[in-house]
């Protein structure tokens, strides 16, 4: 009897071998291998374009990009943020000697409750860092408002976002900046890497980008400031332009496998499926369910597993229940974040899903939900 396949939340999508073999070619051949090469610039260009935004500048992996982007301000103060969300995004400002102010989420779609941020801003705050959390789109209008009447930049964590617009504009547009990450479990990857992208020409934040991911190197004989090495390499801009190339295809498989579960999930009472946004075109990145009554979630949790079904609780525990951040931050201050973070489990969900496991998944869902 054949053994099942272990099942994984994300599973990597890579292009036809054929397709990679060329880039490979030209990369044996020319030995042109980092350093901003032919393949990095395309990629760049290609992006811009995919995106619909103005700029990109590519880094080695999304959390350094959005370091950078944080220290490109220029600022030590507060930002306002998140909890639930991965580590990466409060990591980045502390490790800019910034401050994280943590602000609750709205309940439908997990992400900052923009009614609850005015109340938080002071004198100290330098940013704002909303994340688009699993792909659910921030207010955007609301957060714009916000940044014109008190004059601070909202820089968005858009690594569940790629692709997606929100009524026809592409989301990577909105606010000052926005950090895409291209980790090789998203749903558009270059093996490892990352990106910072704006909606407006801003060539003074472009040319700082670029130089602090270059040790602020600027020329054979000008280093501009104190820079690190952030660079991406042109193995993962040639998988980046191949992956590119299928980004469409890969979406249109994850709604396909998305649209089966909700015909199987949405209607159990004793689980929340995930609402839709007017707008938005998603990316069907991940299918988070919440399941309700106190300590079900981990017995859902610990059922799948032992059926080879690895679901994850993503985001538990909250950012600022974090051992690194005991005695300086408590998840009892965002009390929905804290709620929704002890009901999540995100499902399996990628292109070549086989619809036979989406059932078997649904089937202990439905026995335990029900």
């Amino acid at each position: 009897m054949k053994k099942k396949e272990e099942l994984y939340v994300t599973k990597s999508s890579l292009p036809p071998l054929e397709e990679f073999l060329p880039y490979l070619e030209k990369l044996w051949e020319t030995r042109l291998l980092t350093n901003m090469g032919e393949f990095h610039e395309h990629f760049k260009k290609e992006l811009s374009a995919f995106l619909s935004v103005e700029n990109t500048e590519l880094f080695v992996n999304g959390h350094i990009a959005l370091e950078l982007l944080i220290e490109s301000l220029g600022k030590k103060g507060e930002i306002i943020t998140t909890p639930f969300s991965f580590a990466s995004t409060t990591h980045a400002i502390v490790r800019n000697g910034c401050t994280p102010v943590f602000c609750d989420i709205e309940e439908d779609f997990y992400t900052l409750d923009v009614k609850k941020i005015r109340s938080l801003i002071t004198k100290d705050t330098v940013a704002i860092l909303p994340v688009h959390v699993y792909g659910h789109i921030c207010a955007v209008e609301e957060l714009d408002k916000i940044s014109k009447e008190y004059g601070i930049p909202v820089l968005y964590d858009a690594a569940h976002a790629f692709g997606e617009r929100y009524h026809g504009r592409g989301v990577g547009s909105f606010g000052y900046a926005s950090m895409f990450s291209f980790h090789a479990t998203k749903v558009f990857h270059s093996i490892e890497g990352g990106a910072v992208c704006i909606g407006e020409k801003n060539p003074e934040l472009m040319h700082k980008l670029y130089a602090l991911k270059n040790f602020g190197i600027m020329g054979q004989e000008s280093v501009e400031l104190v820079g690190c090495n952030g660079k991406m390499n042109e193995f993962s801009a040639a998988m980046g332009l191949c992956n590119l190339c299928h980004i469409e295809e890969y979406i249109k498989e994850r709604e396909k496998r998305y649209r089966h579960y909700e015909s199987l999930l949405k209607d159990l009472p004793g689980l929340v499926f995930p609402k839709e946004q007017k707008g938005v075109e998603k990316n069907y990145a991940y299918l988070p369910v919440r399941i309700l009554g106190e300590g079900r979630r981990n017995q859902v949790f610990s059922l799948l597993e032992q059926e080879g079904i690895h679901p994850r609780k993503y985001f538990y525990p909250l950012i600022s229940d974090y051992e690194c951040y005991k005695g300086k931050f408590s998840g009892d201050s965002t009390p929905i974040a804290k709620r929704i973070a002890e009901e999540i489990l995100t499902l399996p969900i990628y292109p070549d899903l086989e619809f036979a496991d989406i059932d078997r998944i649904s089937a202990i869902l439905q026995k335990e939900c029900s």
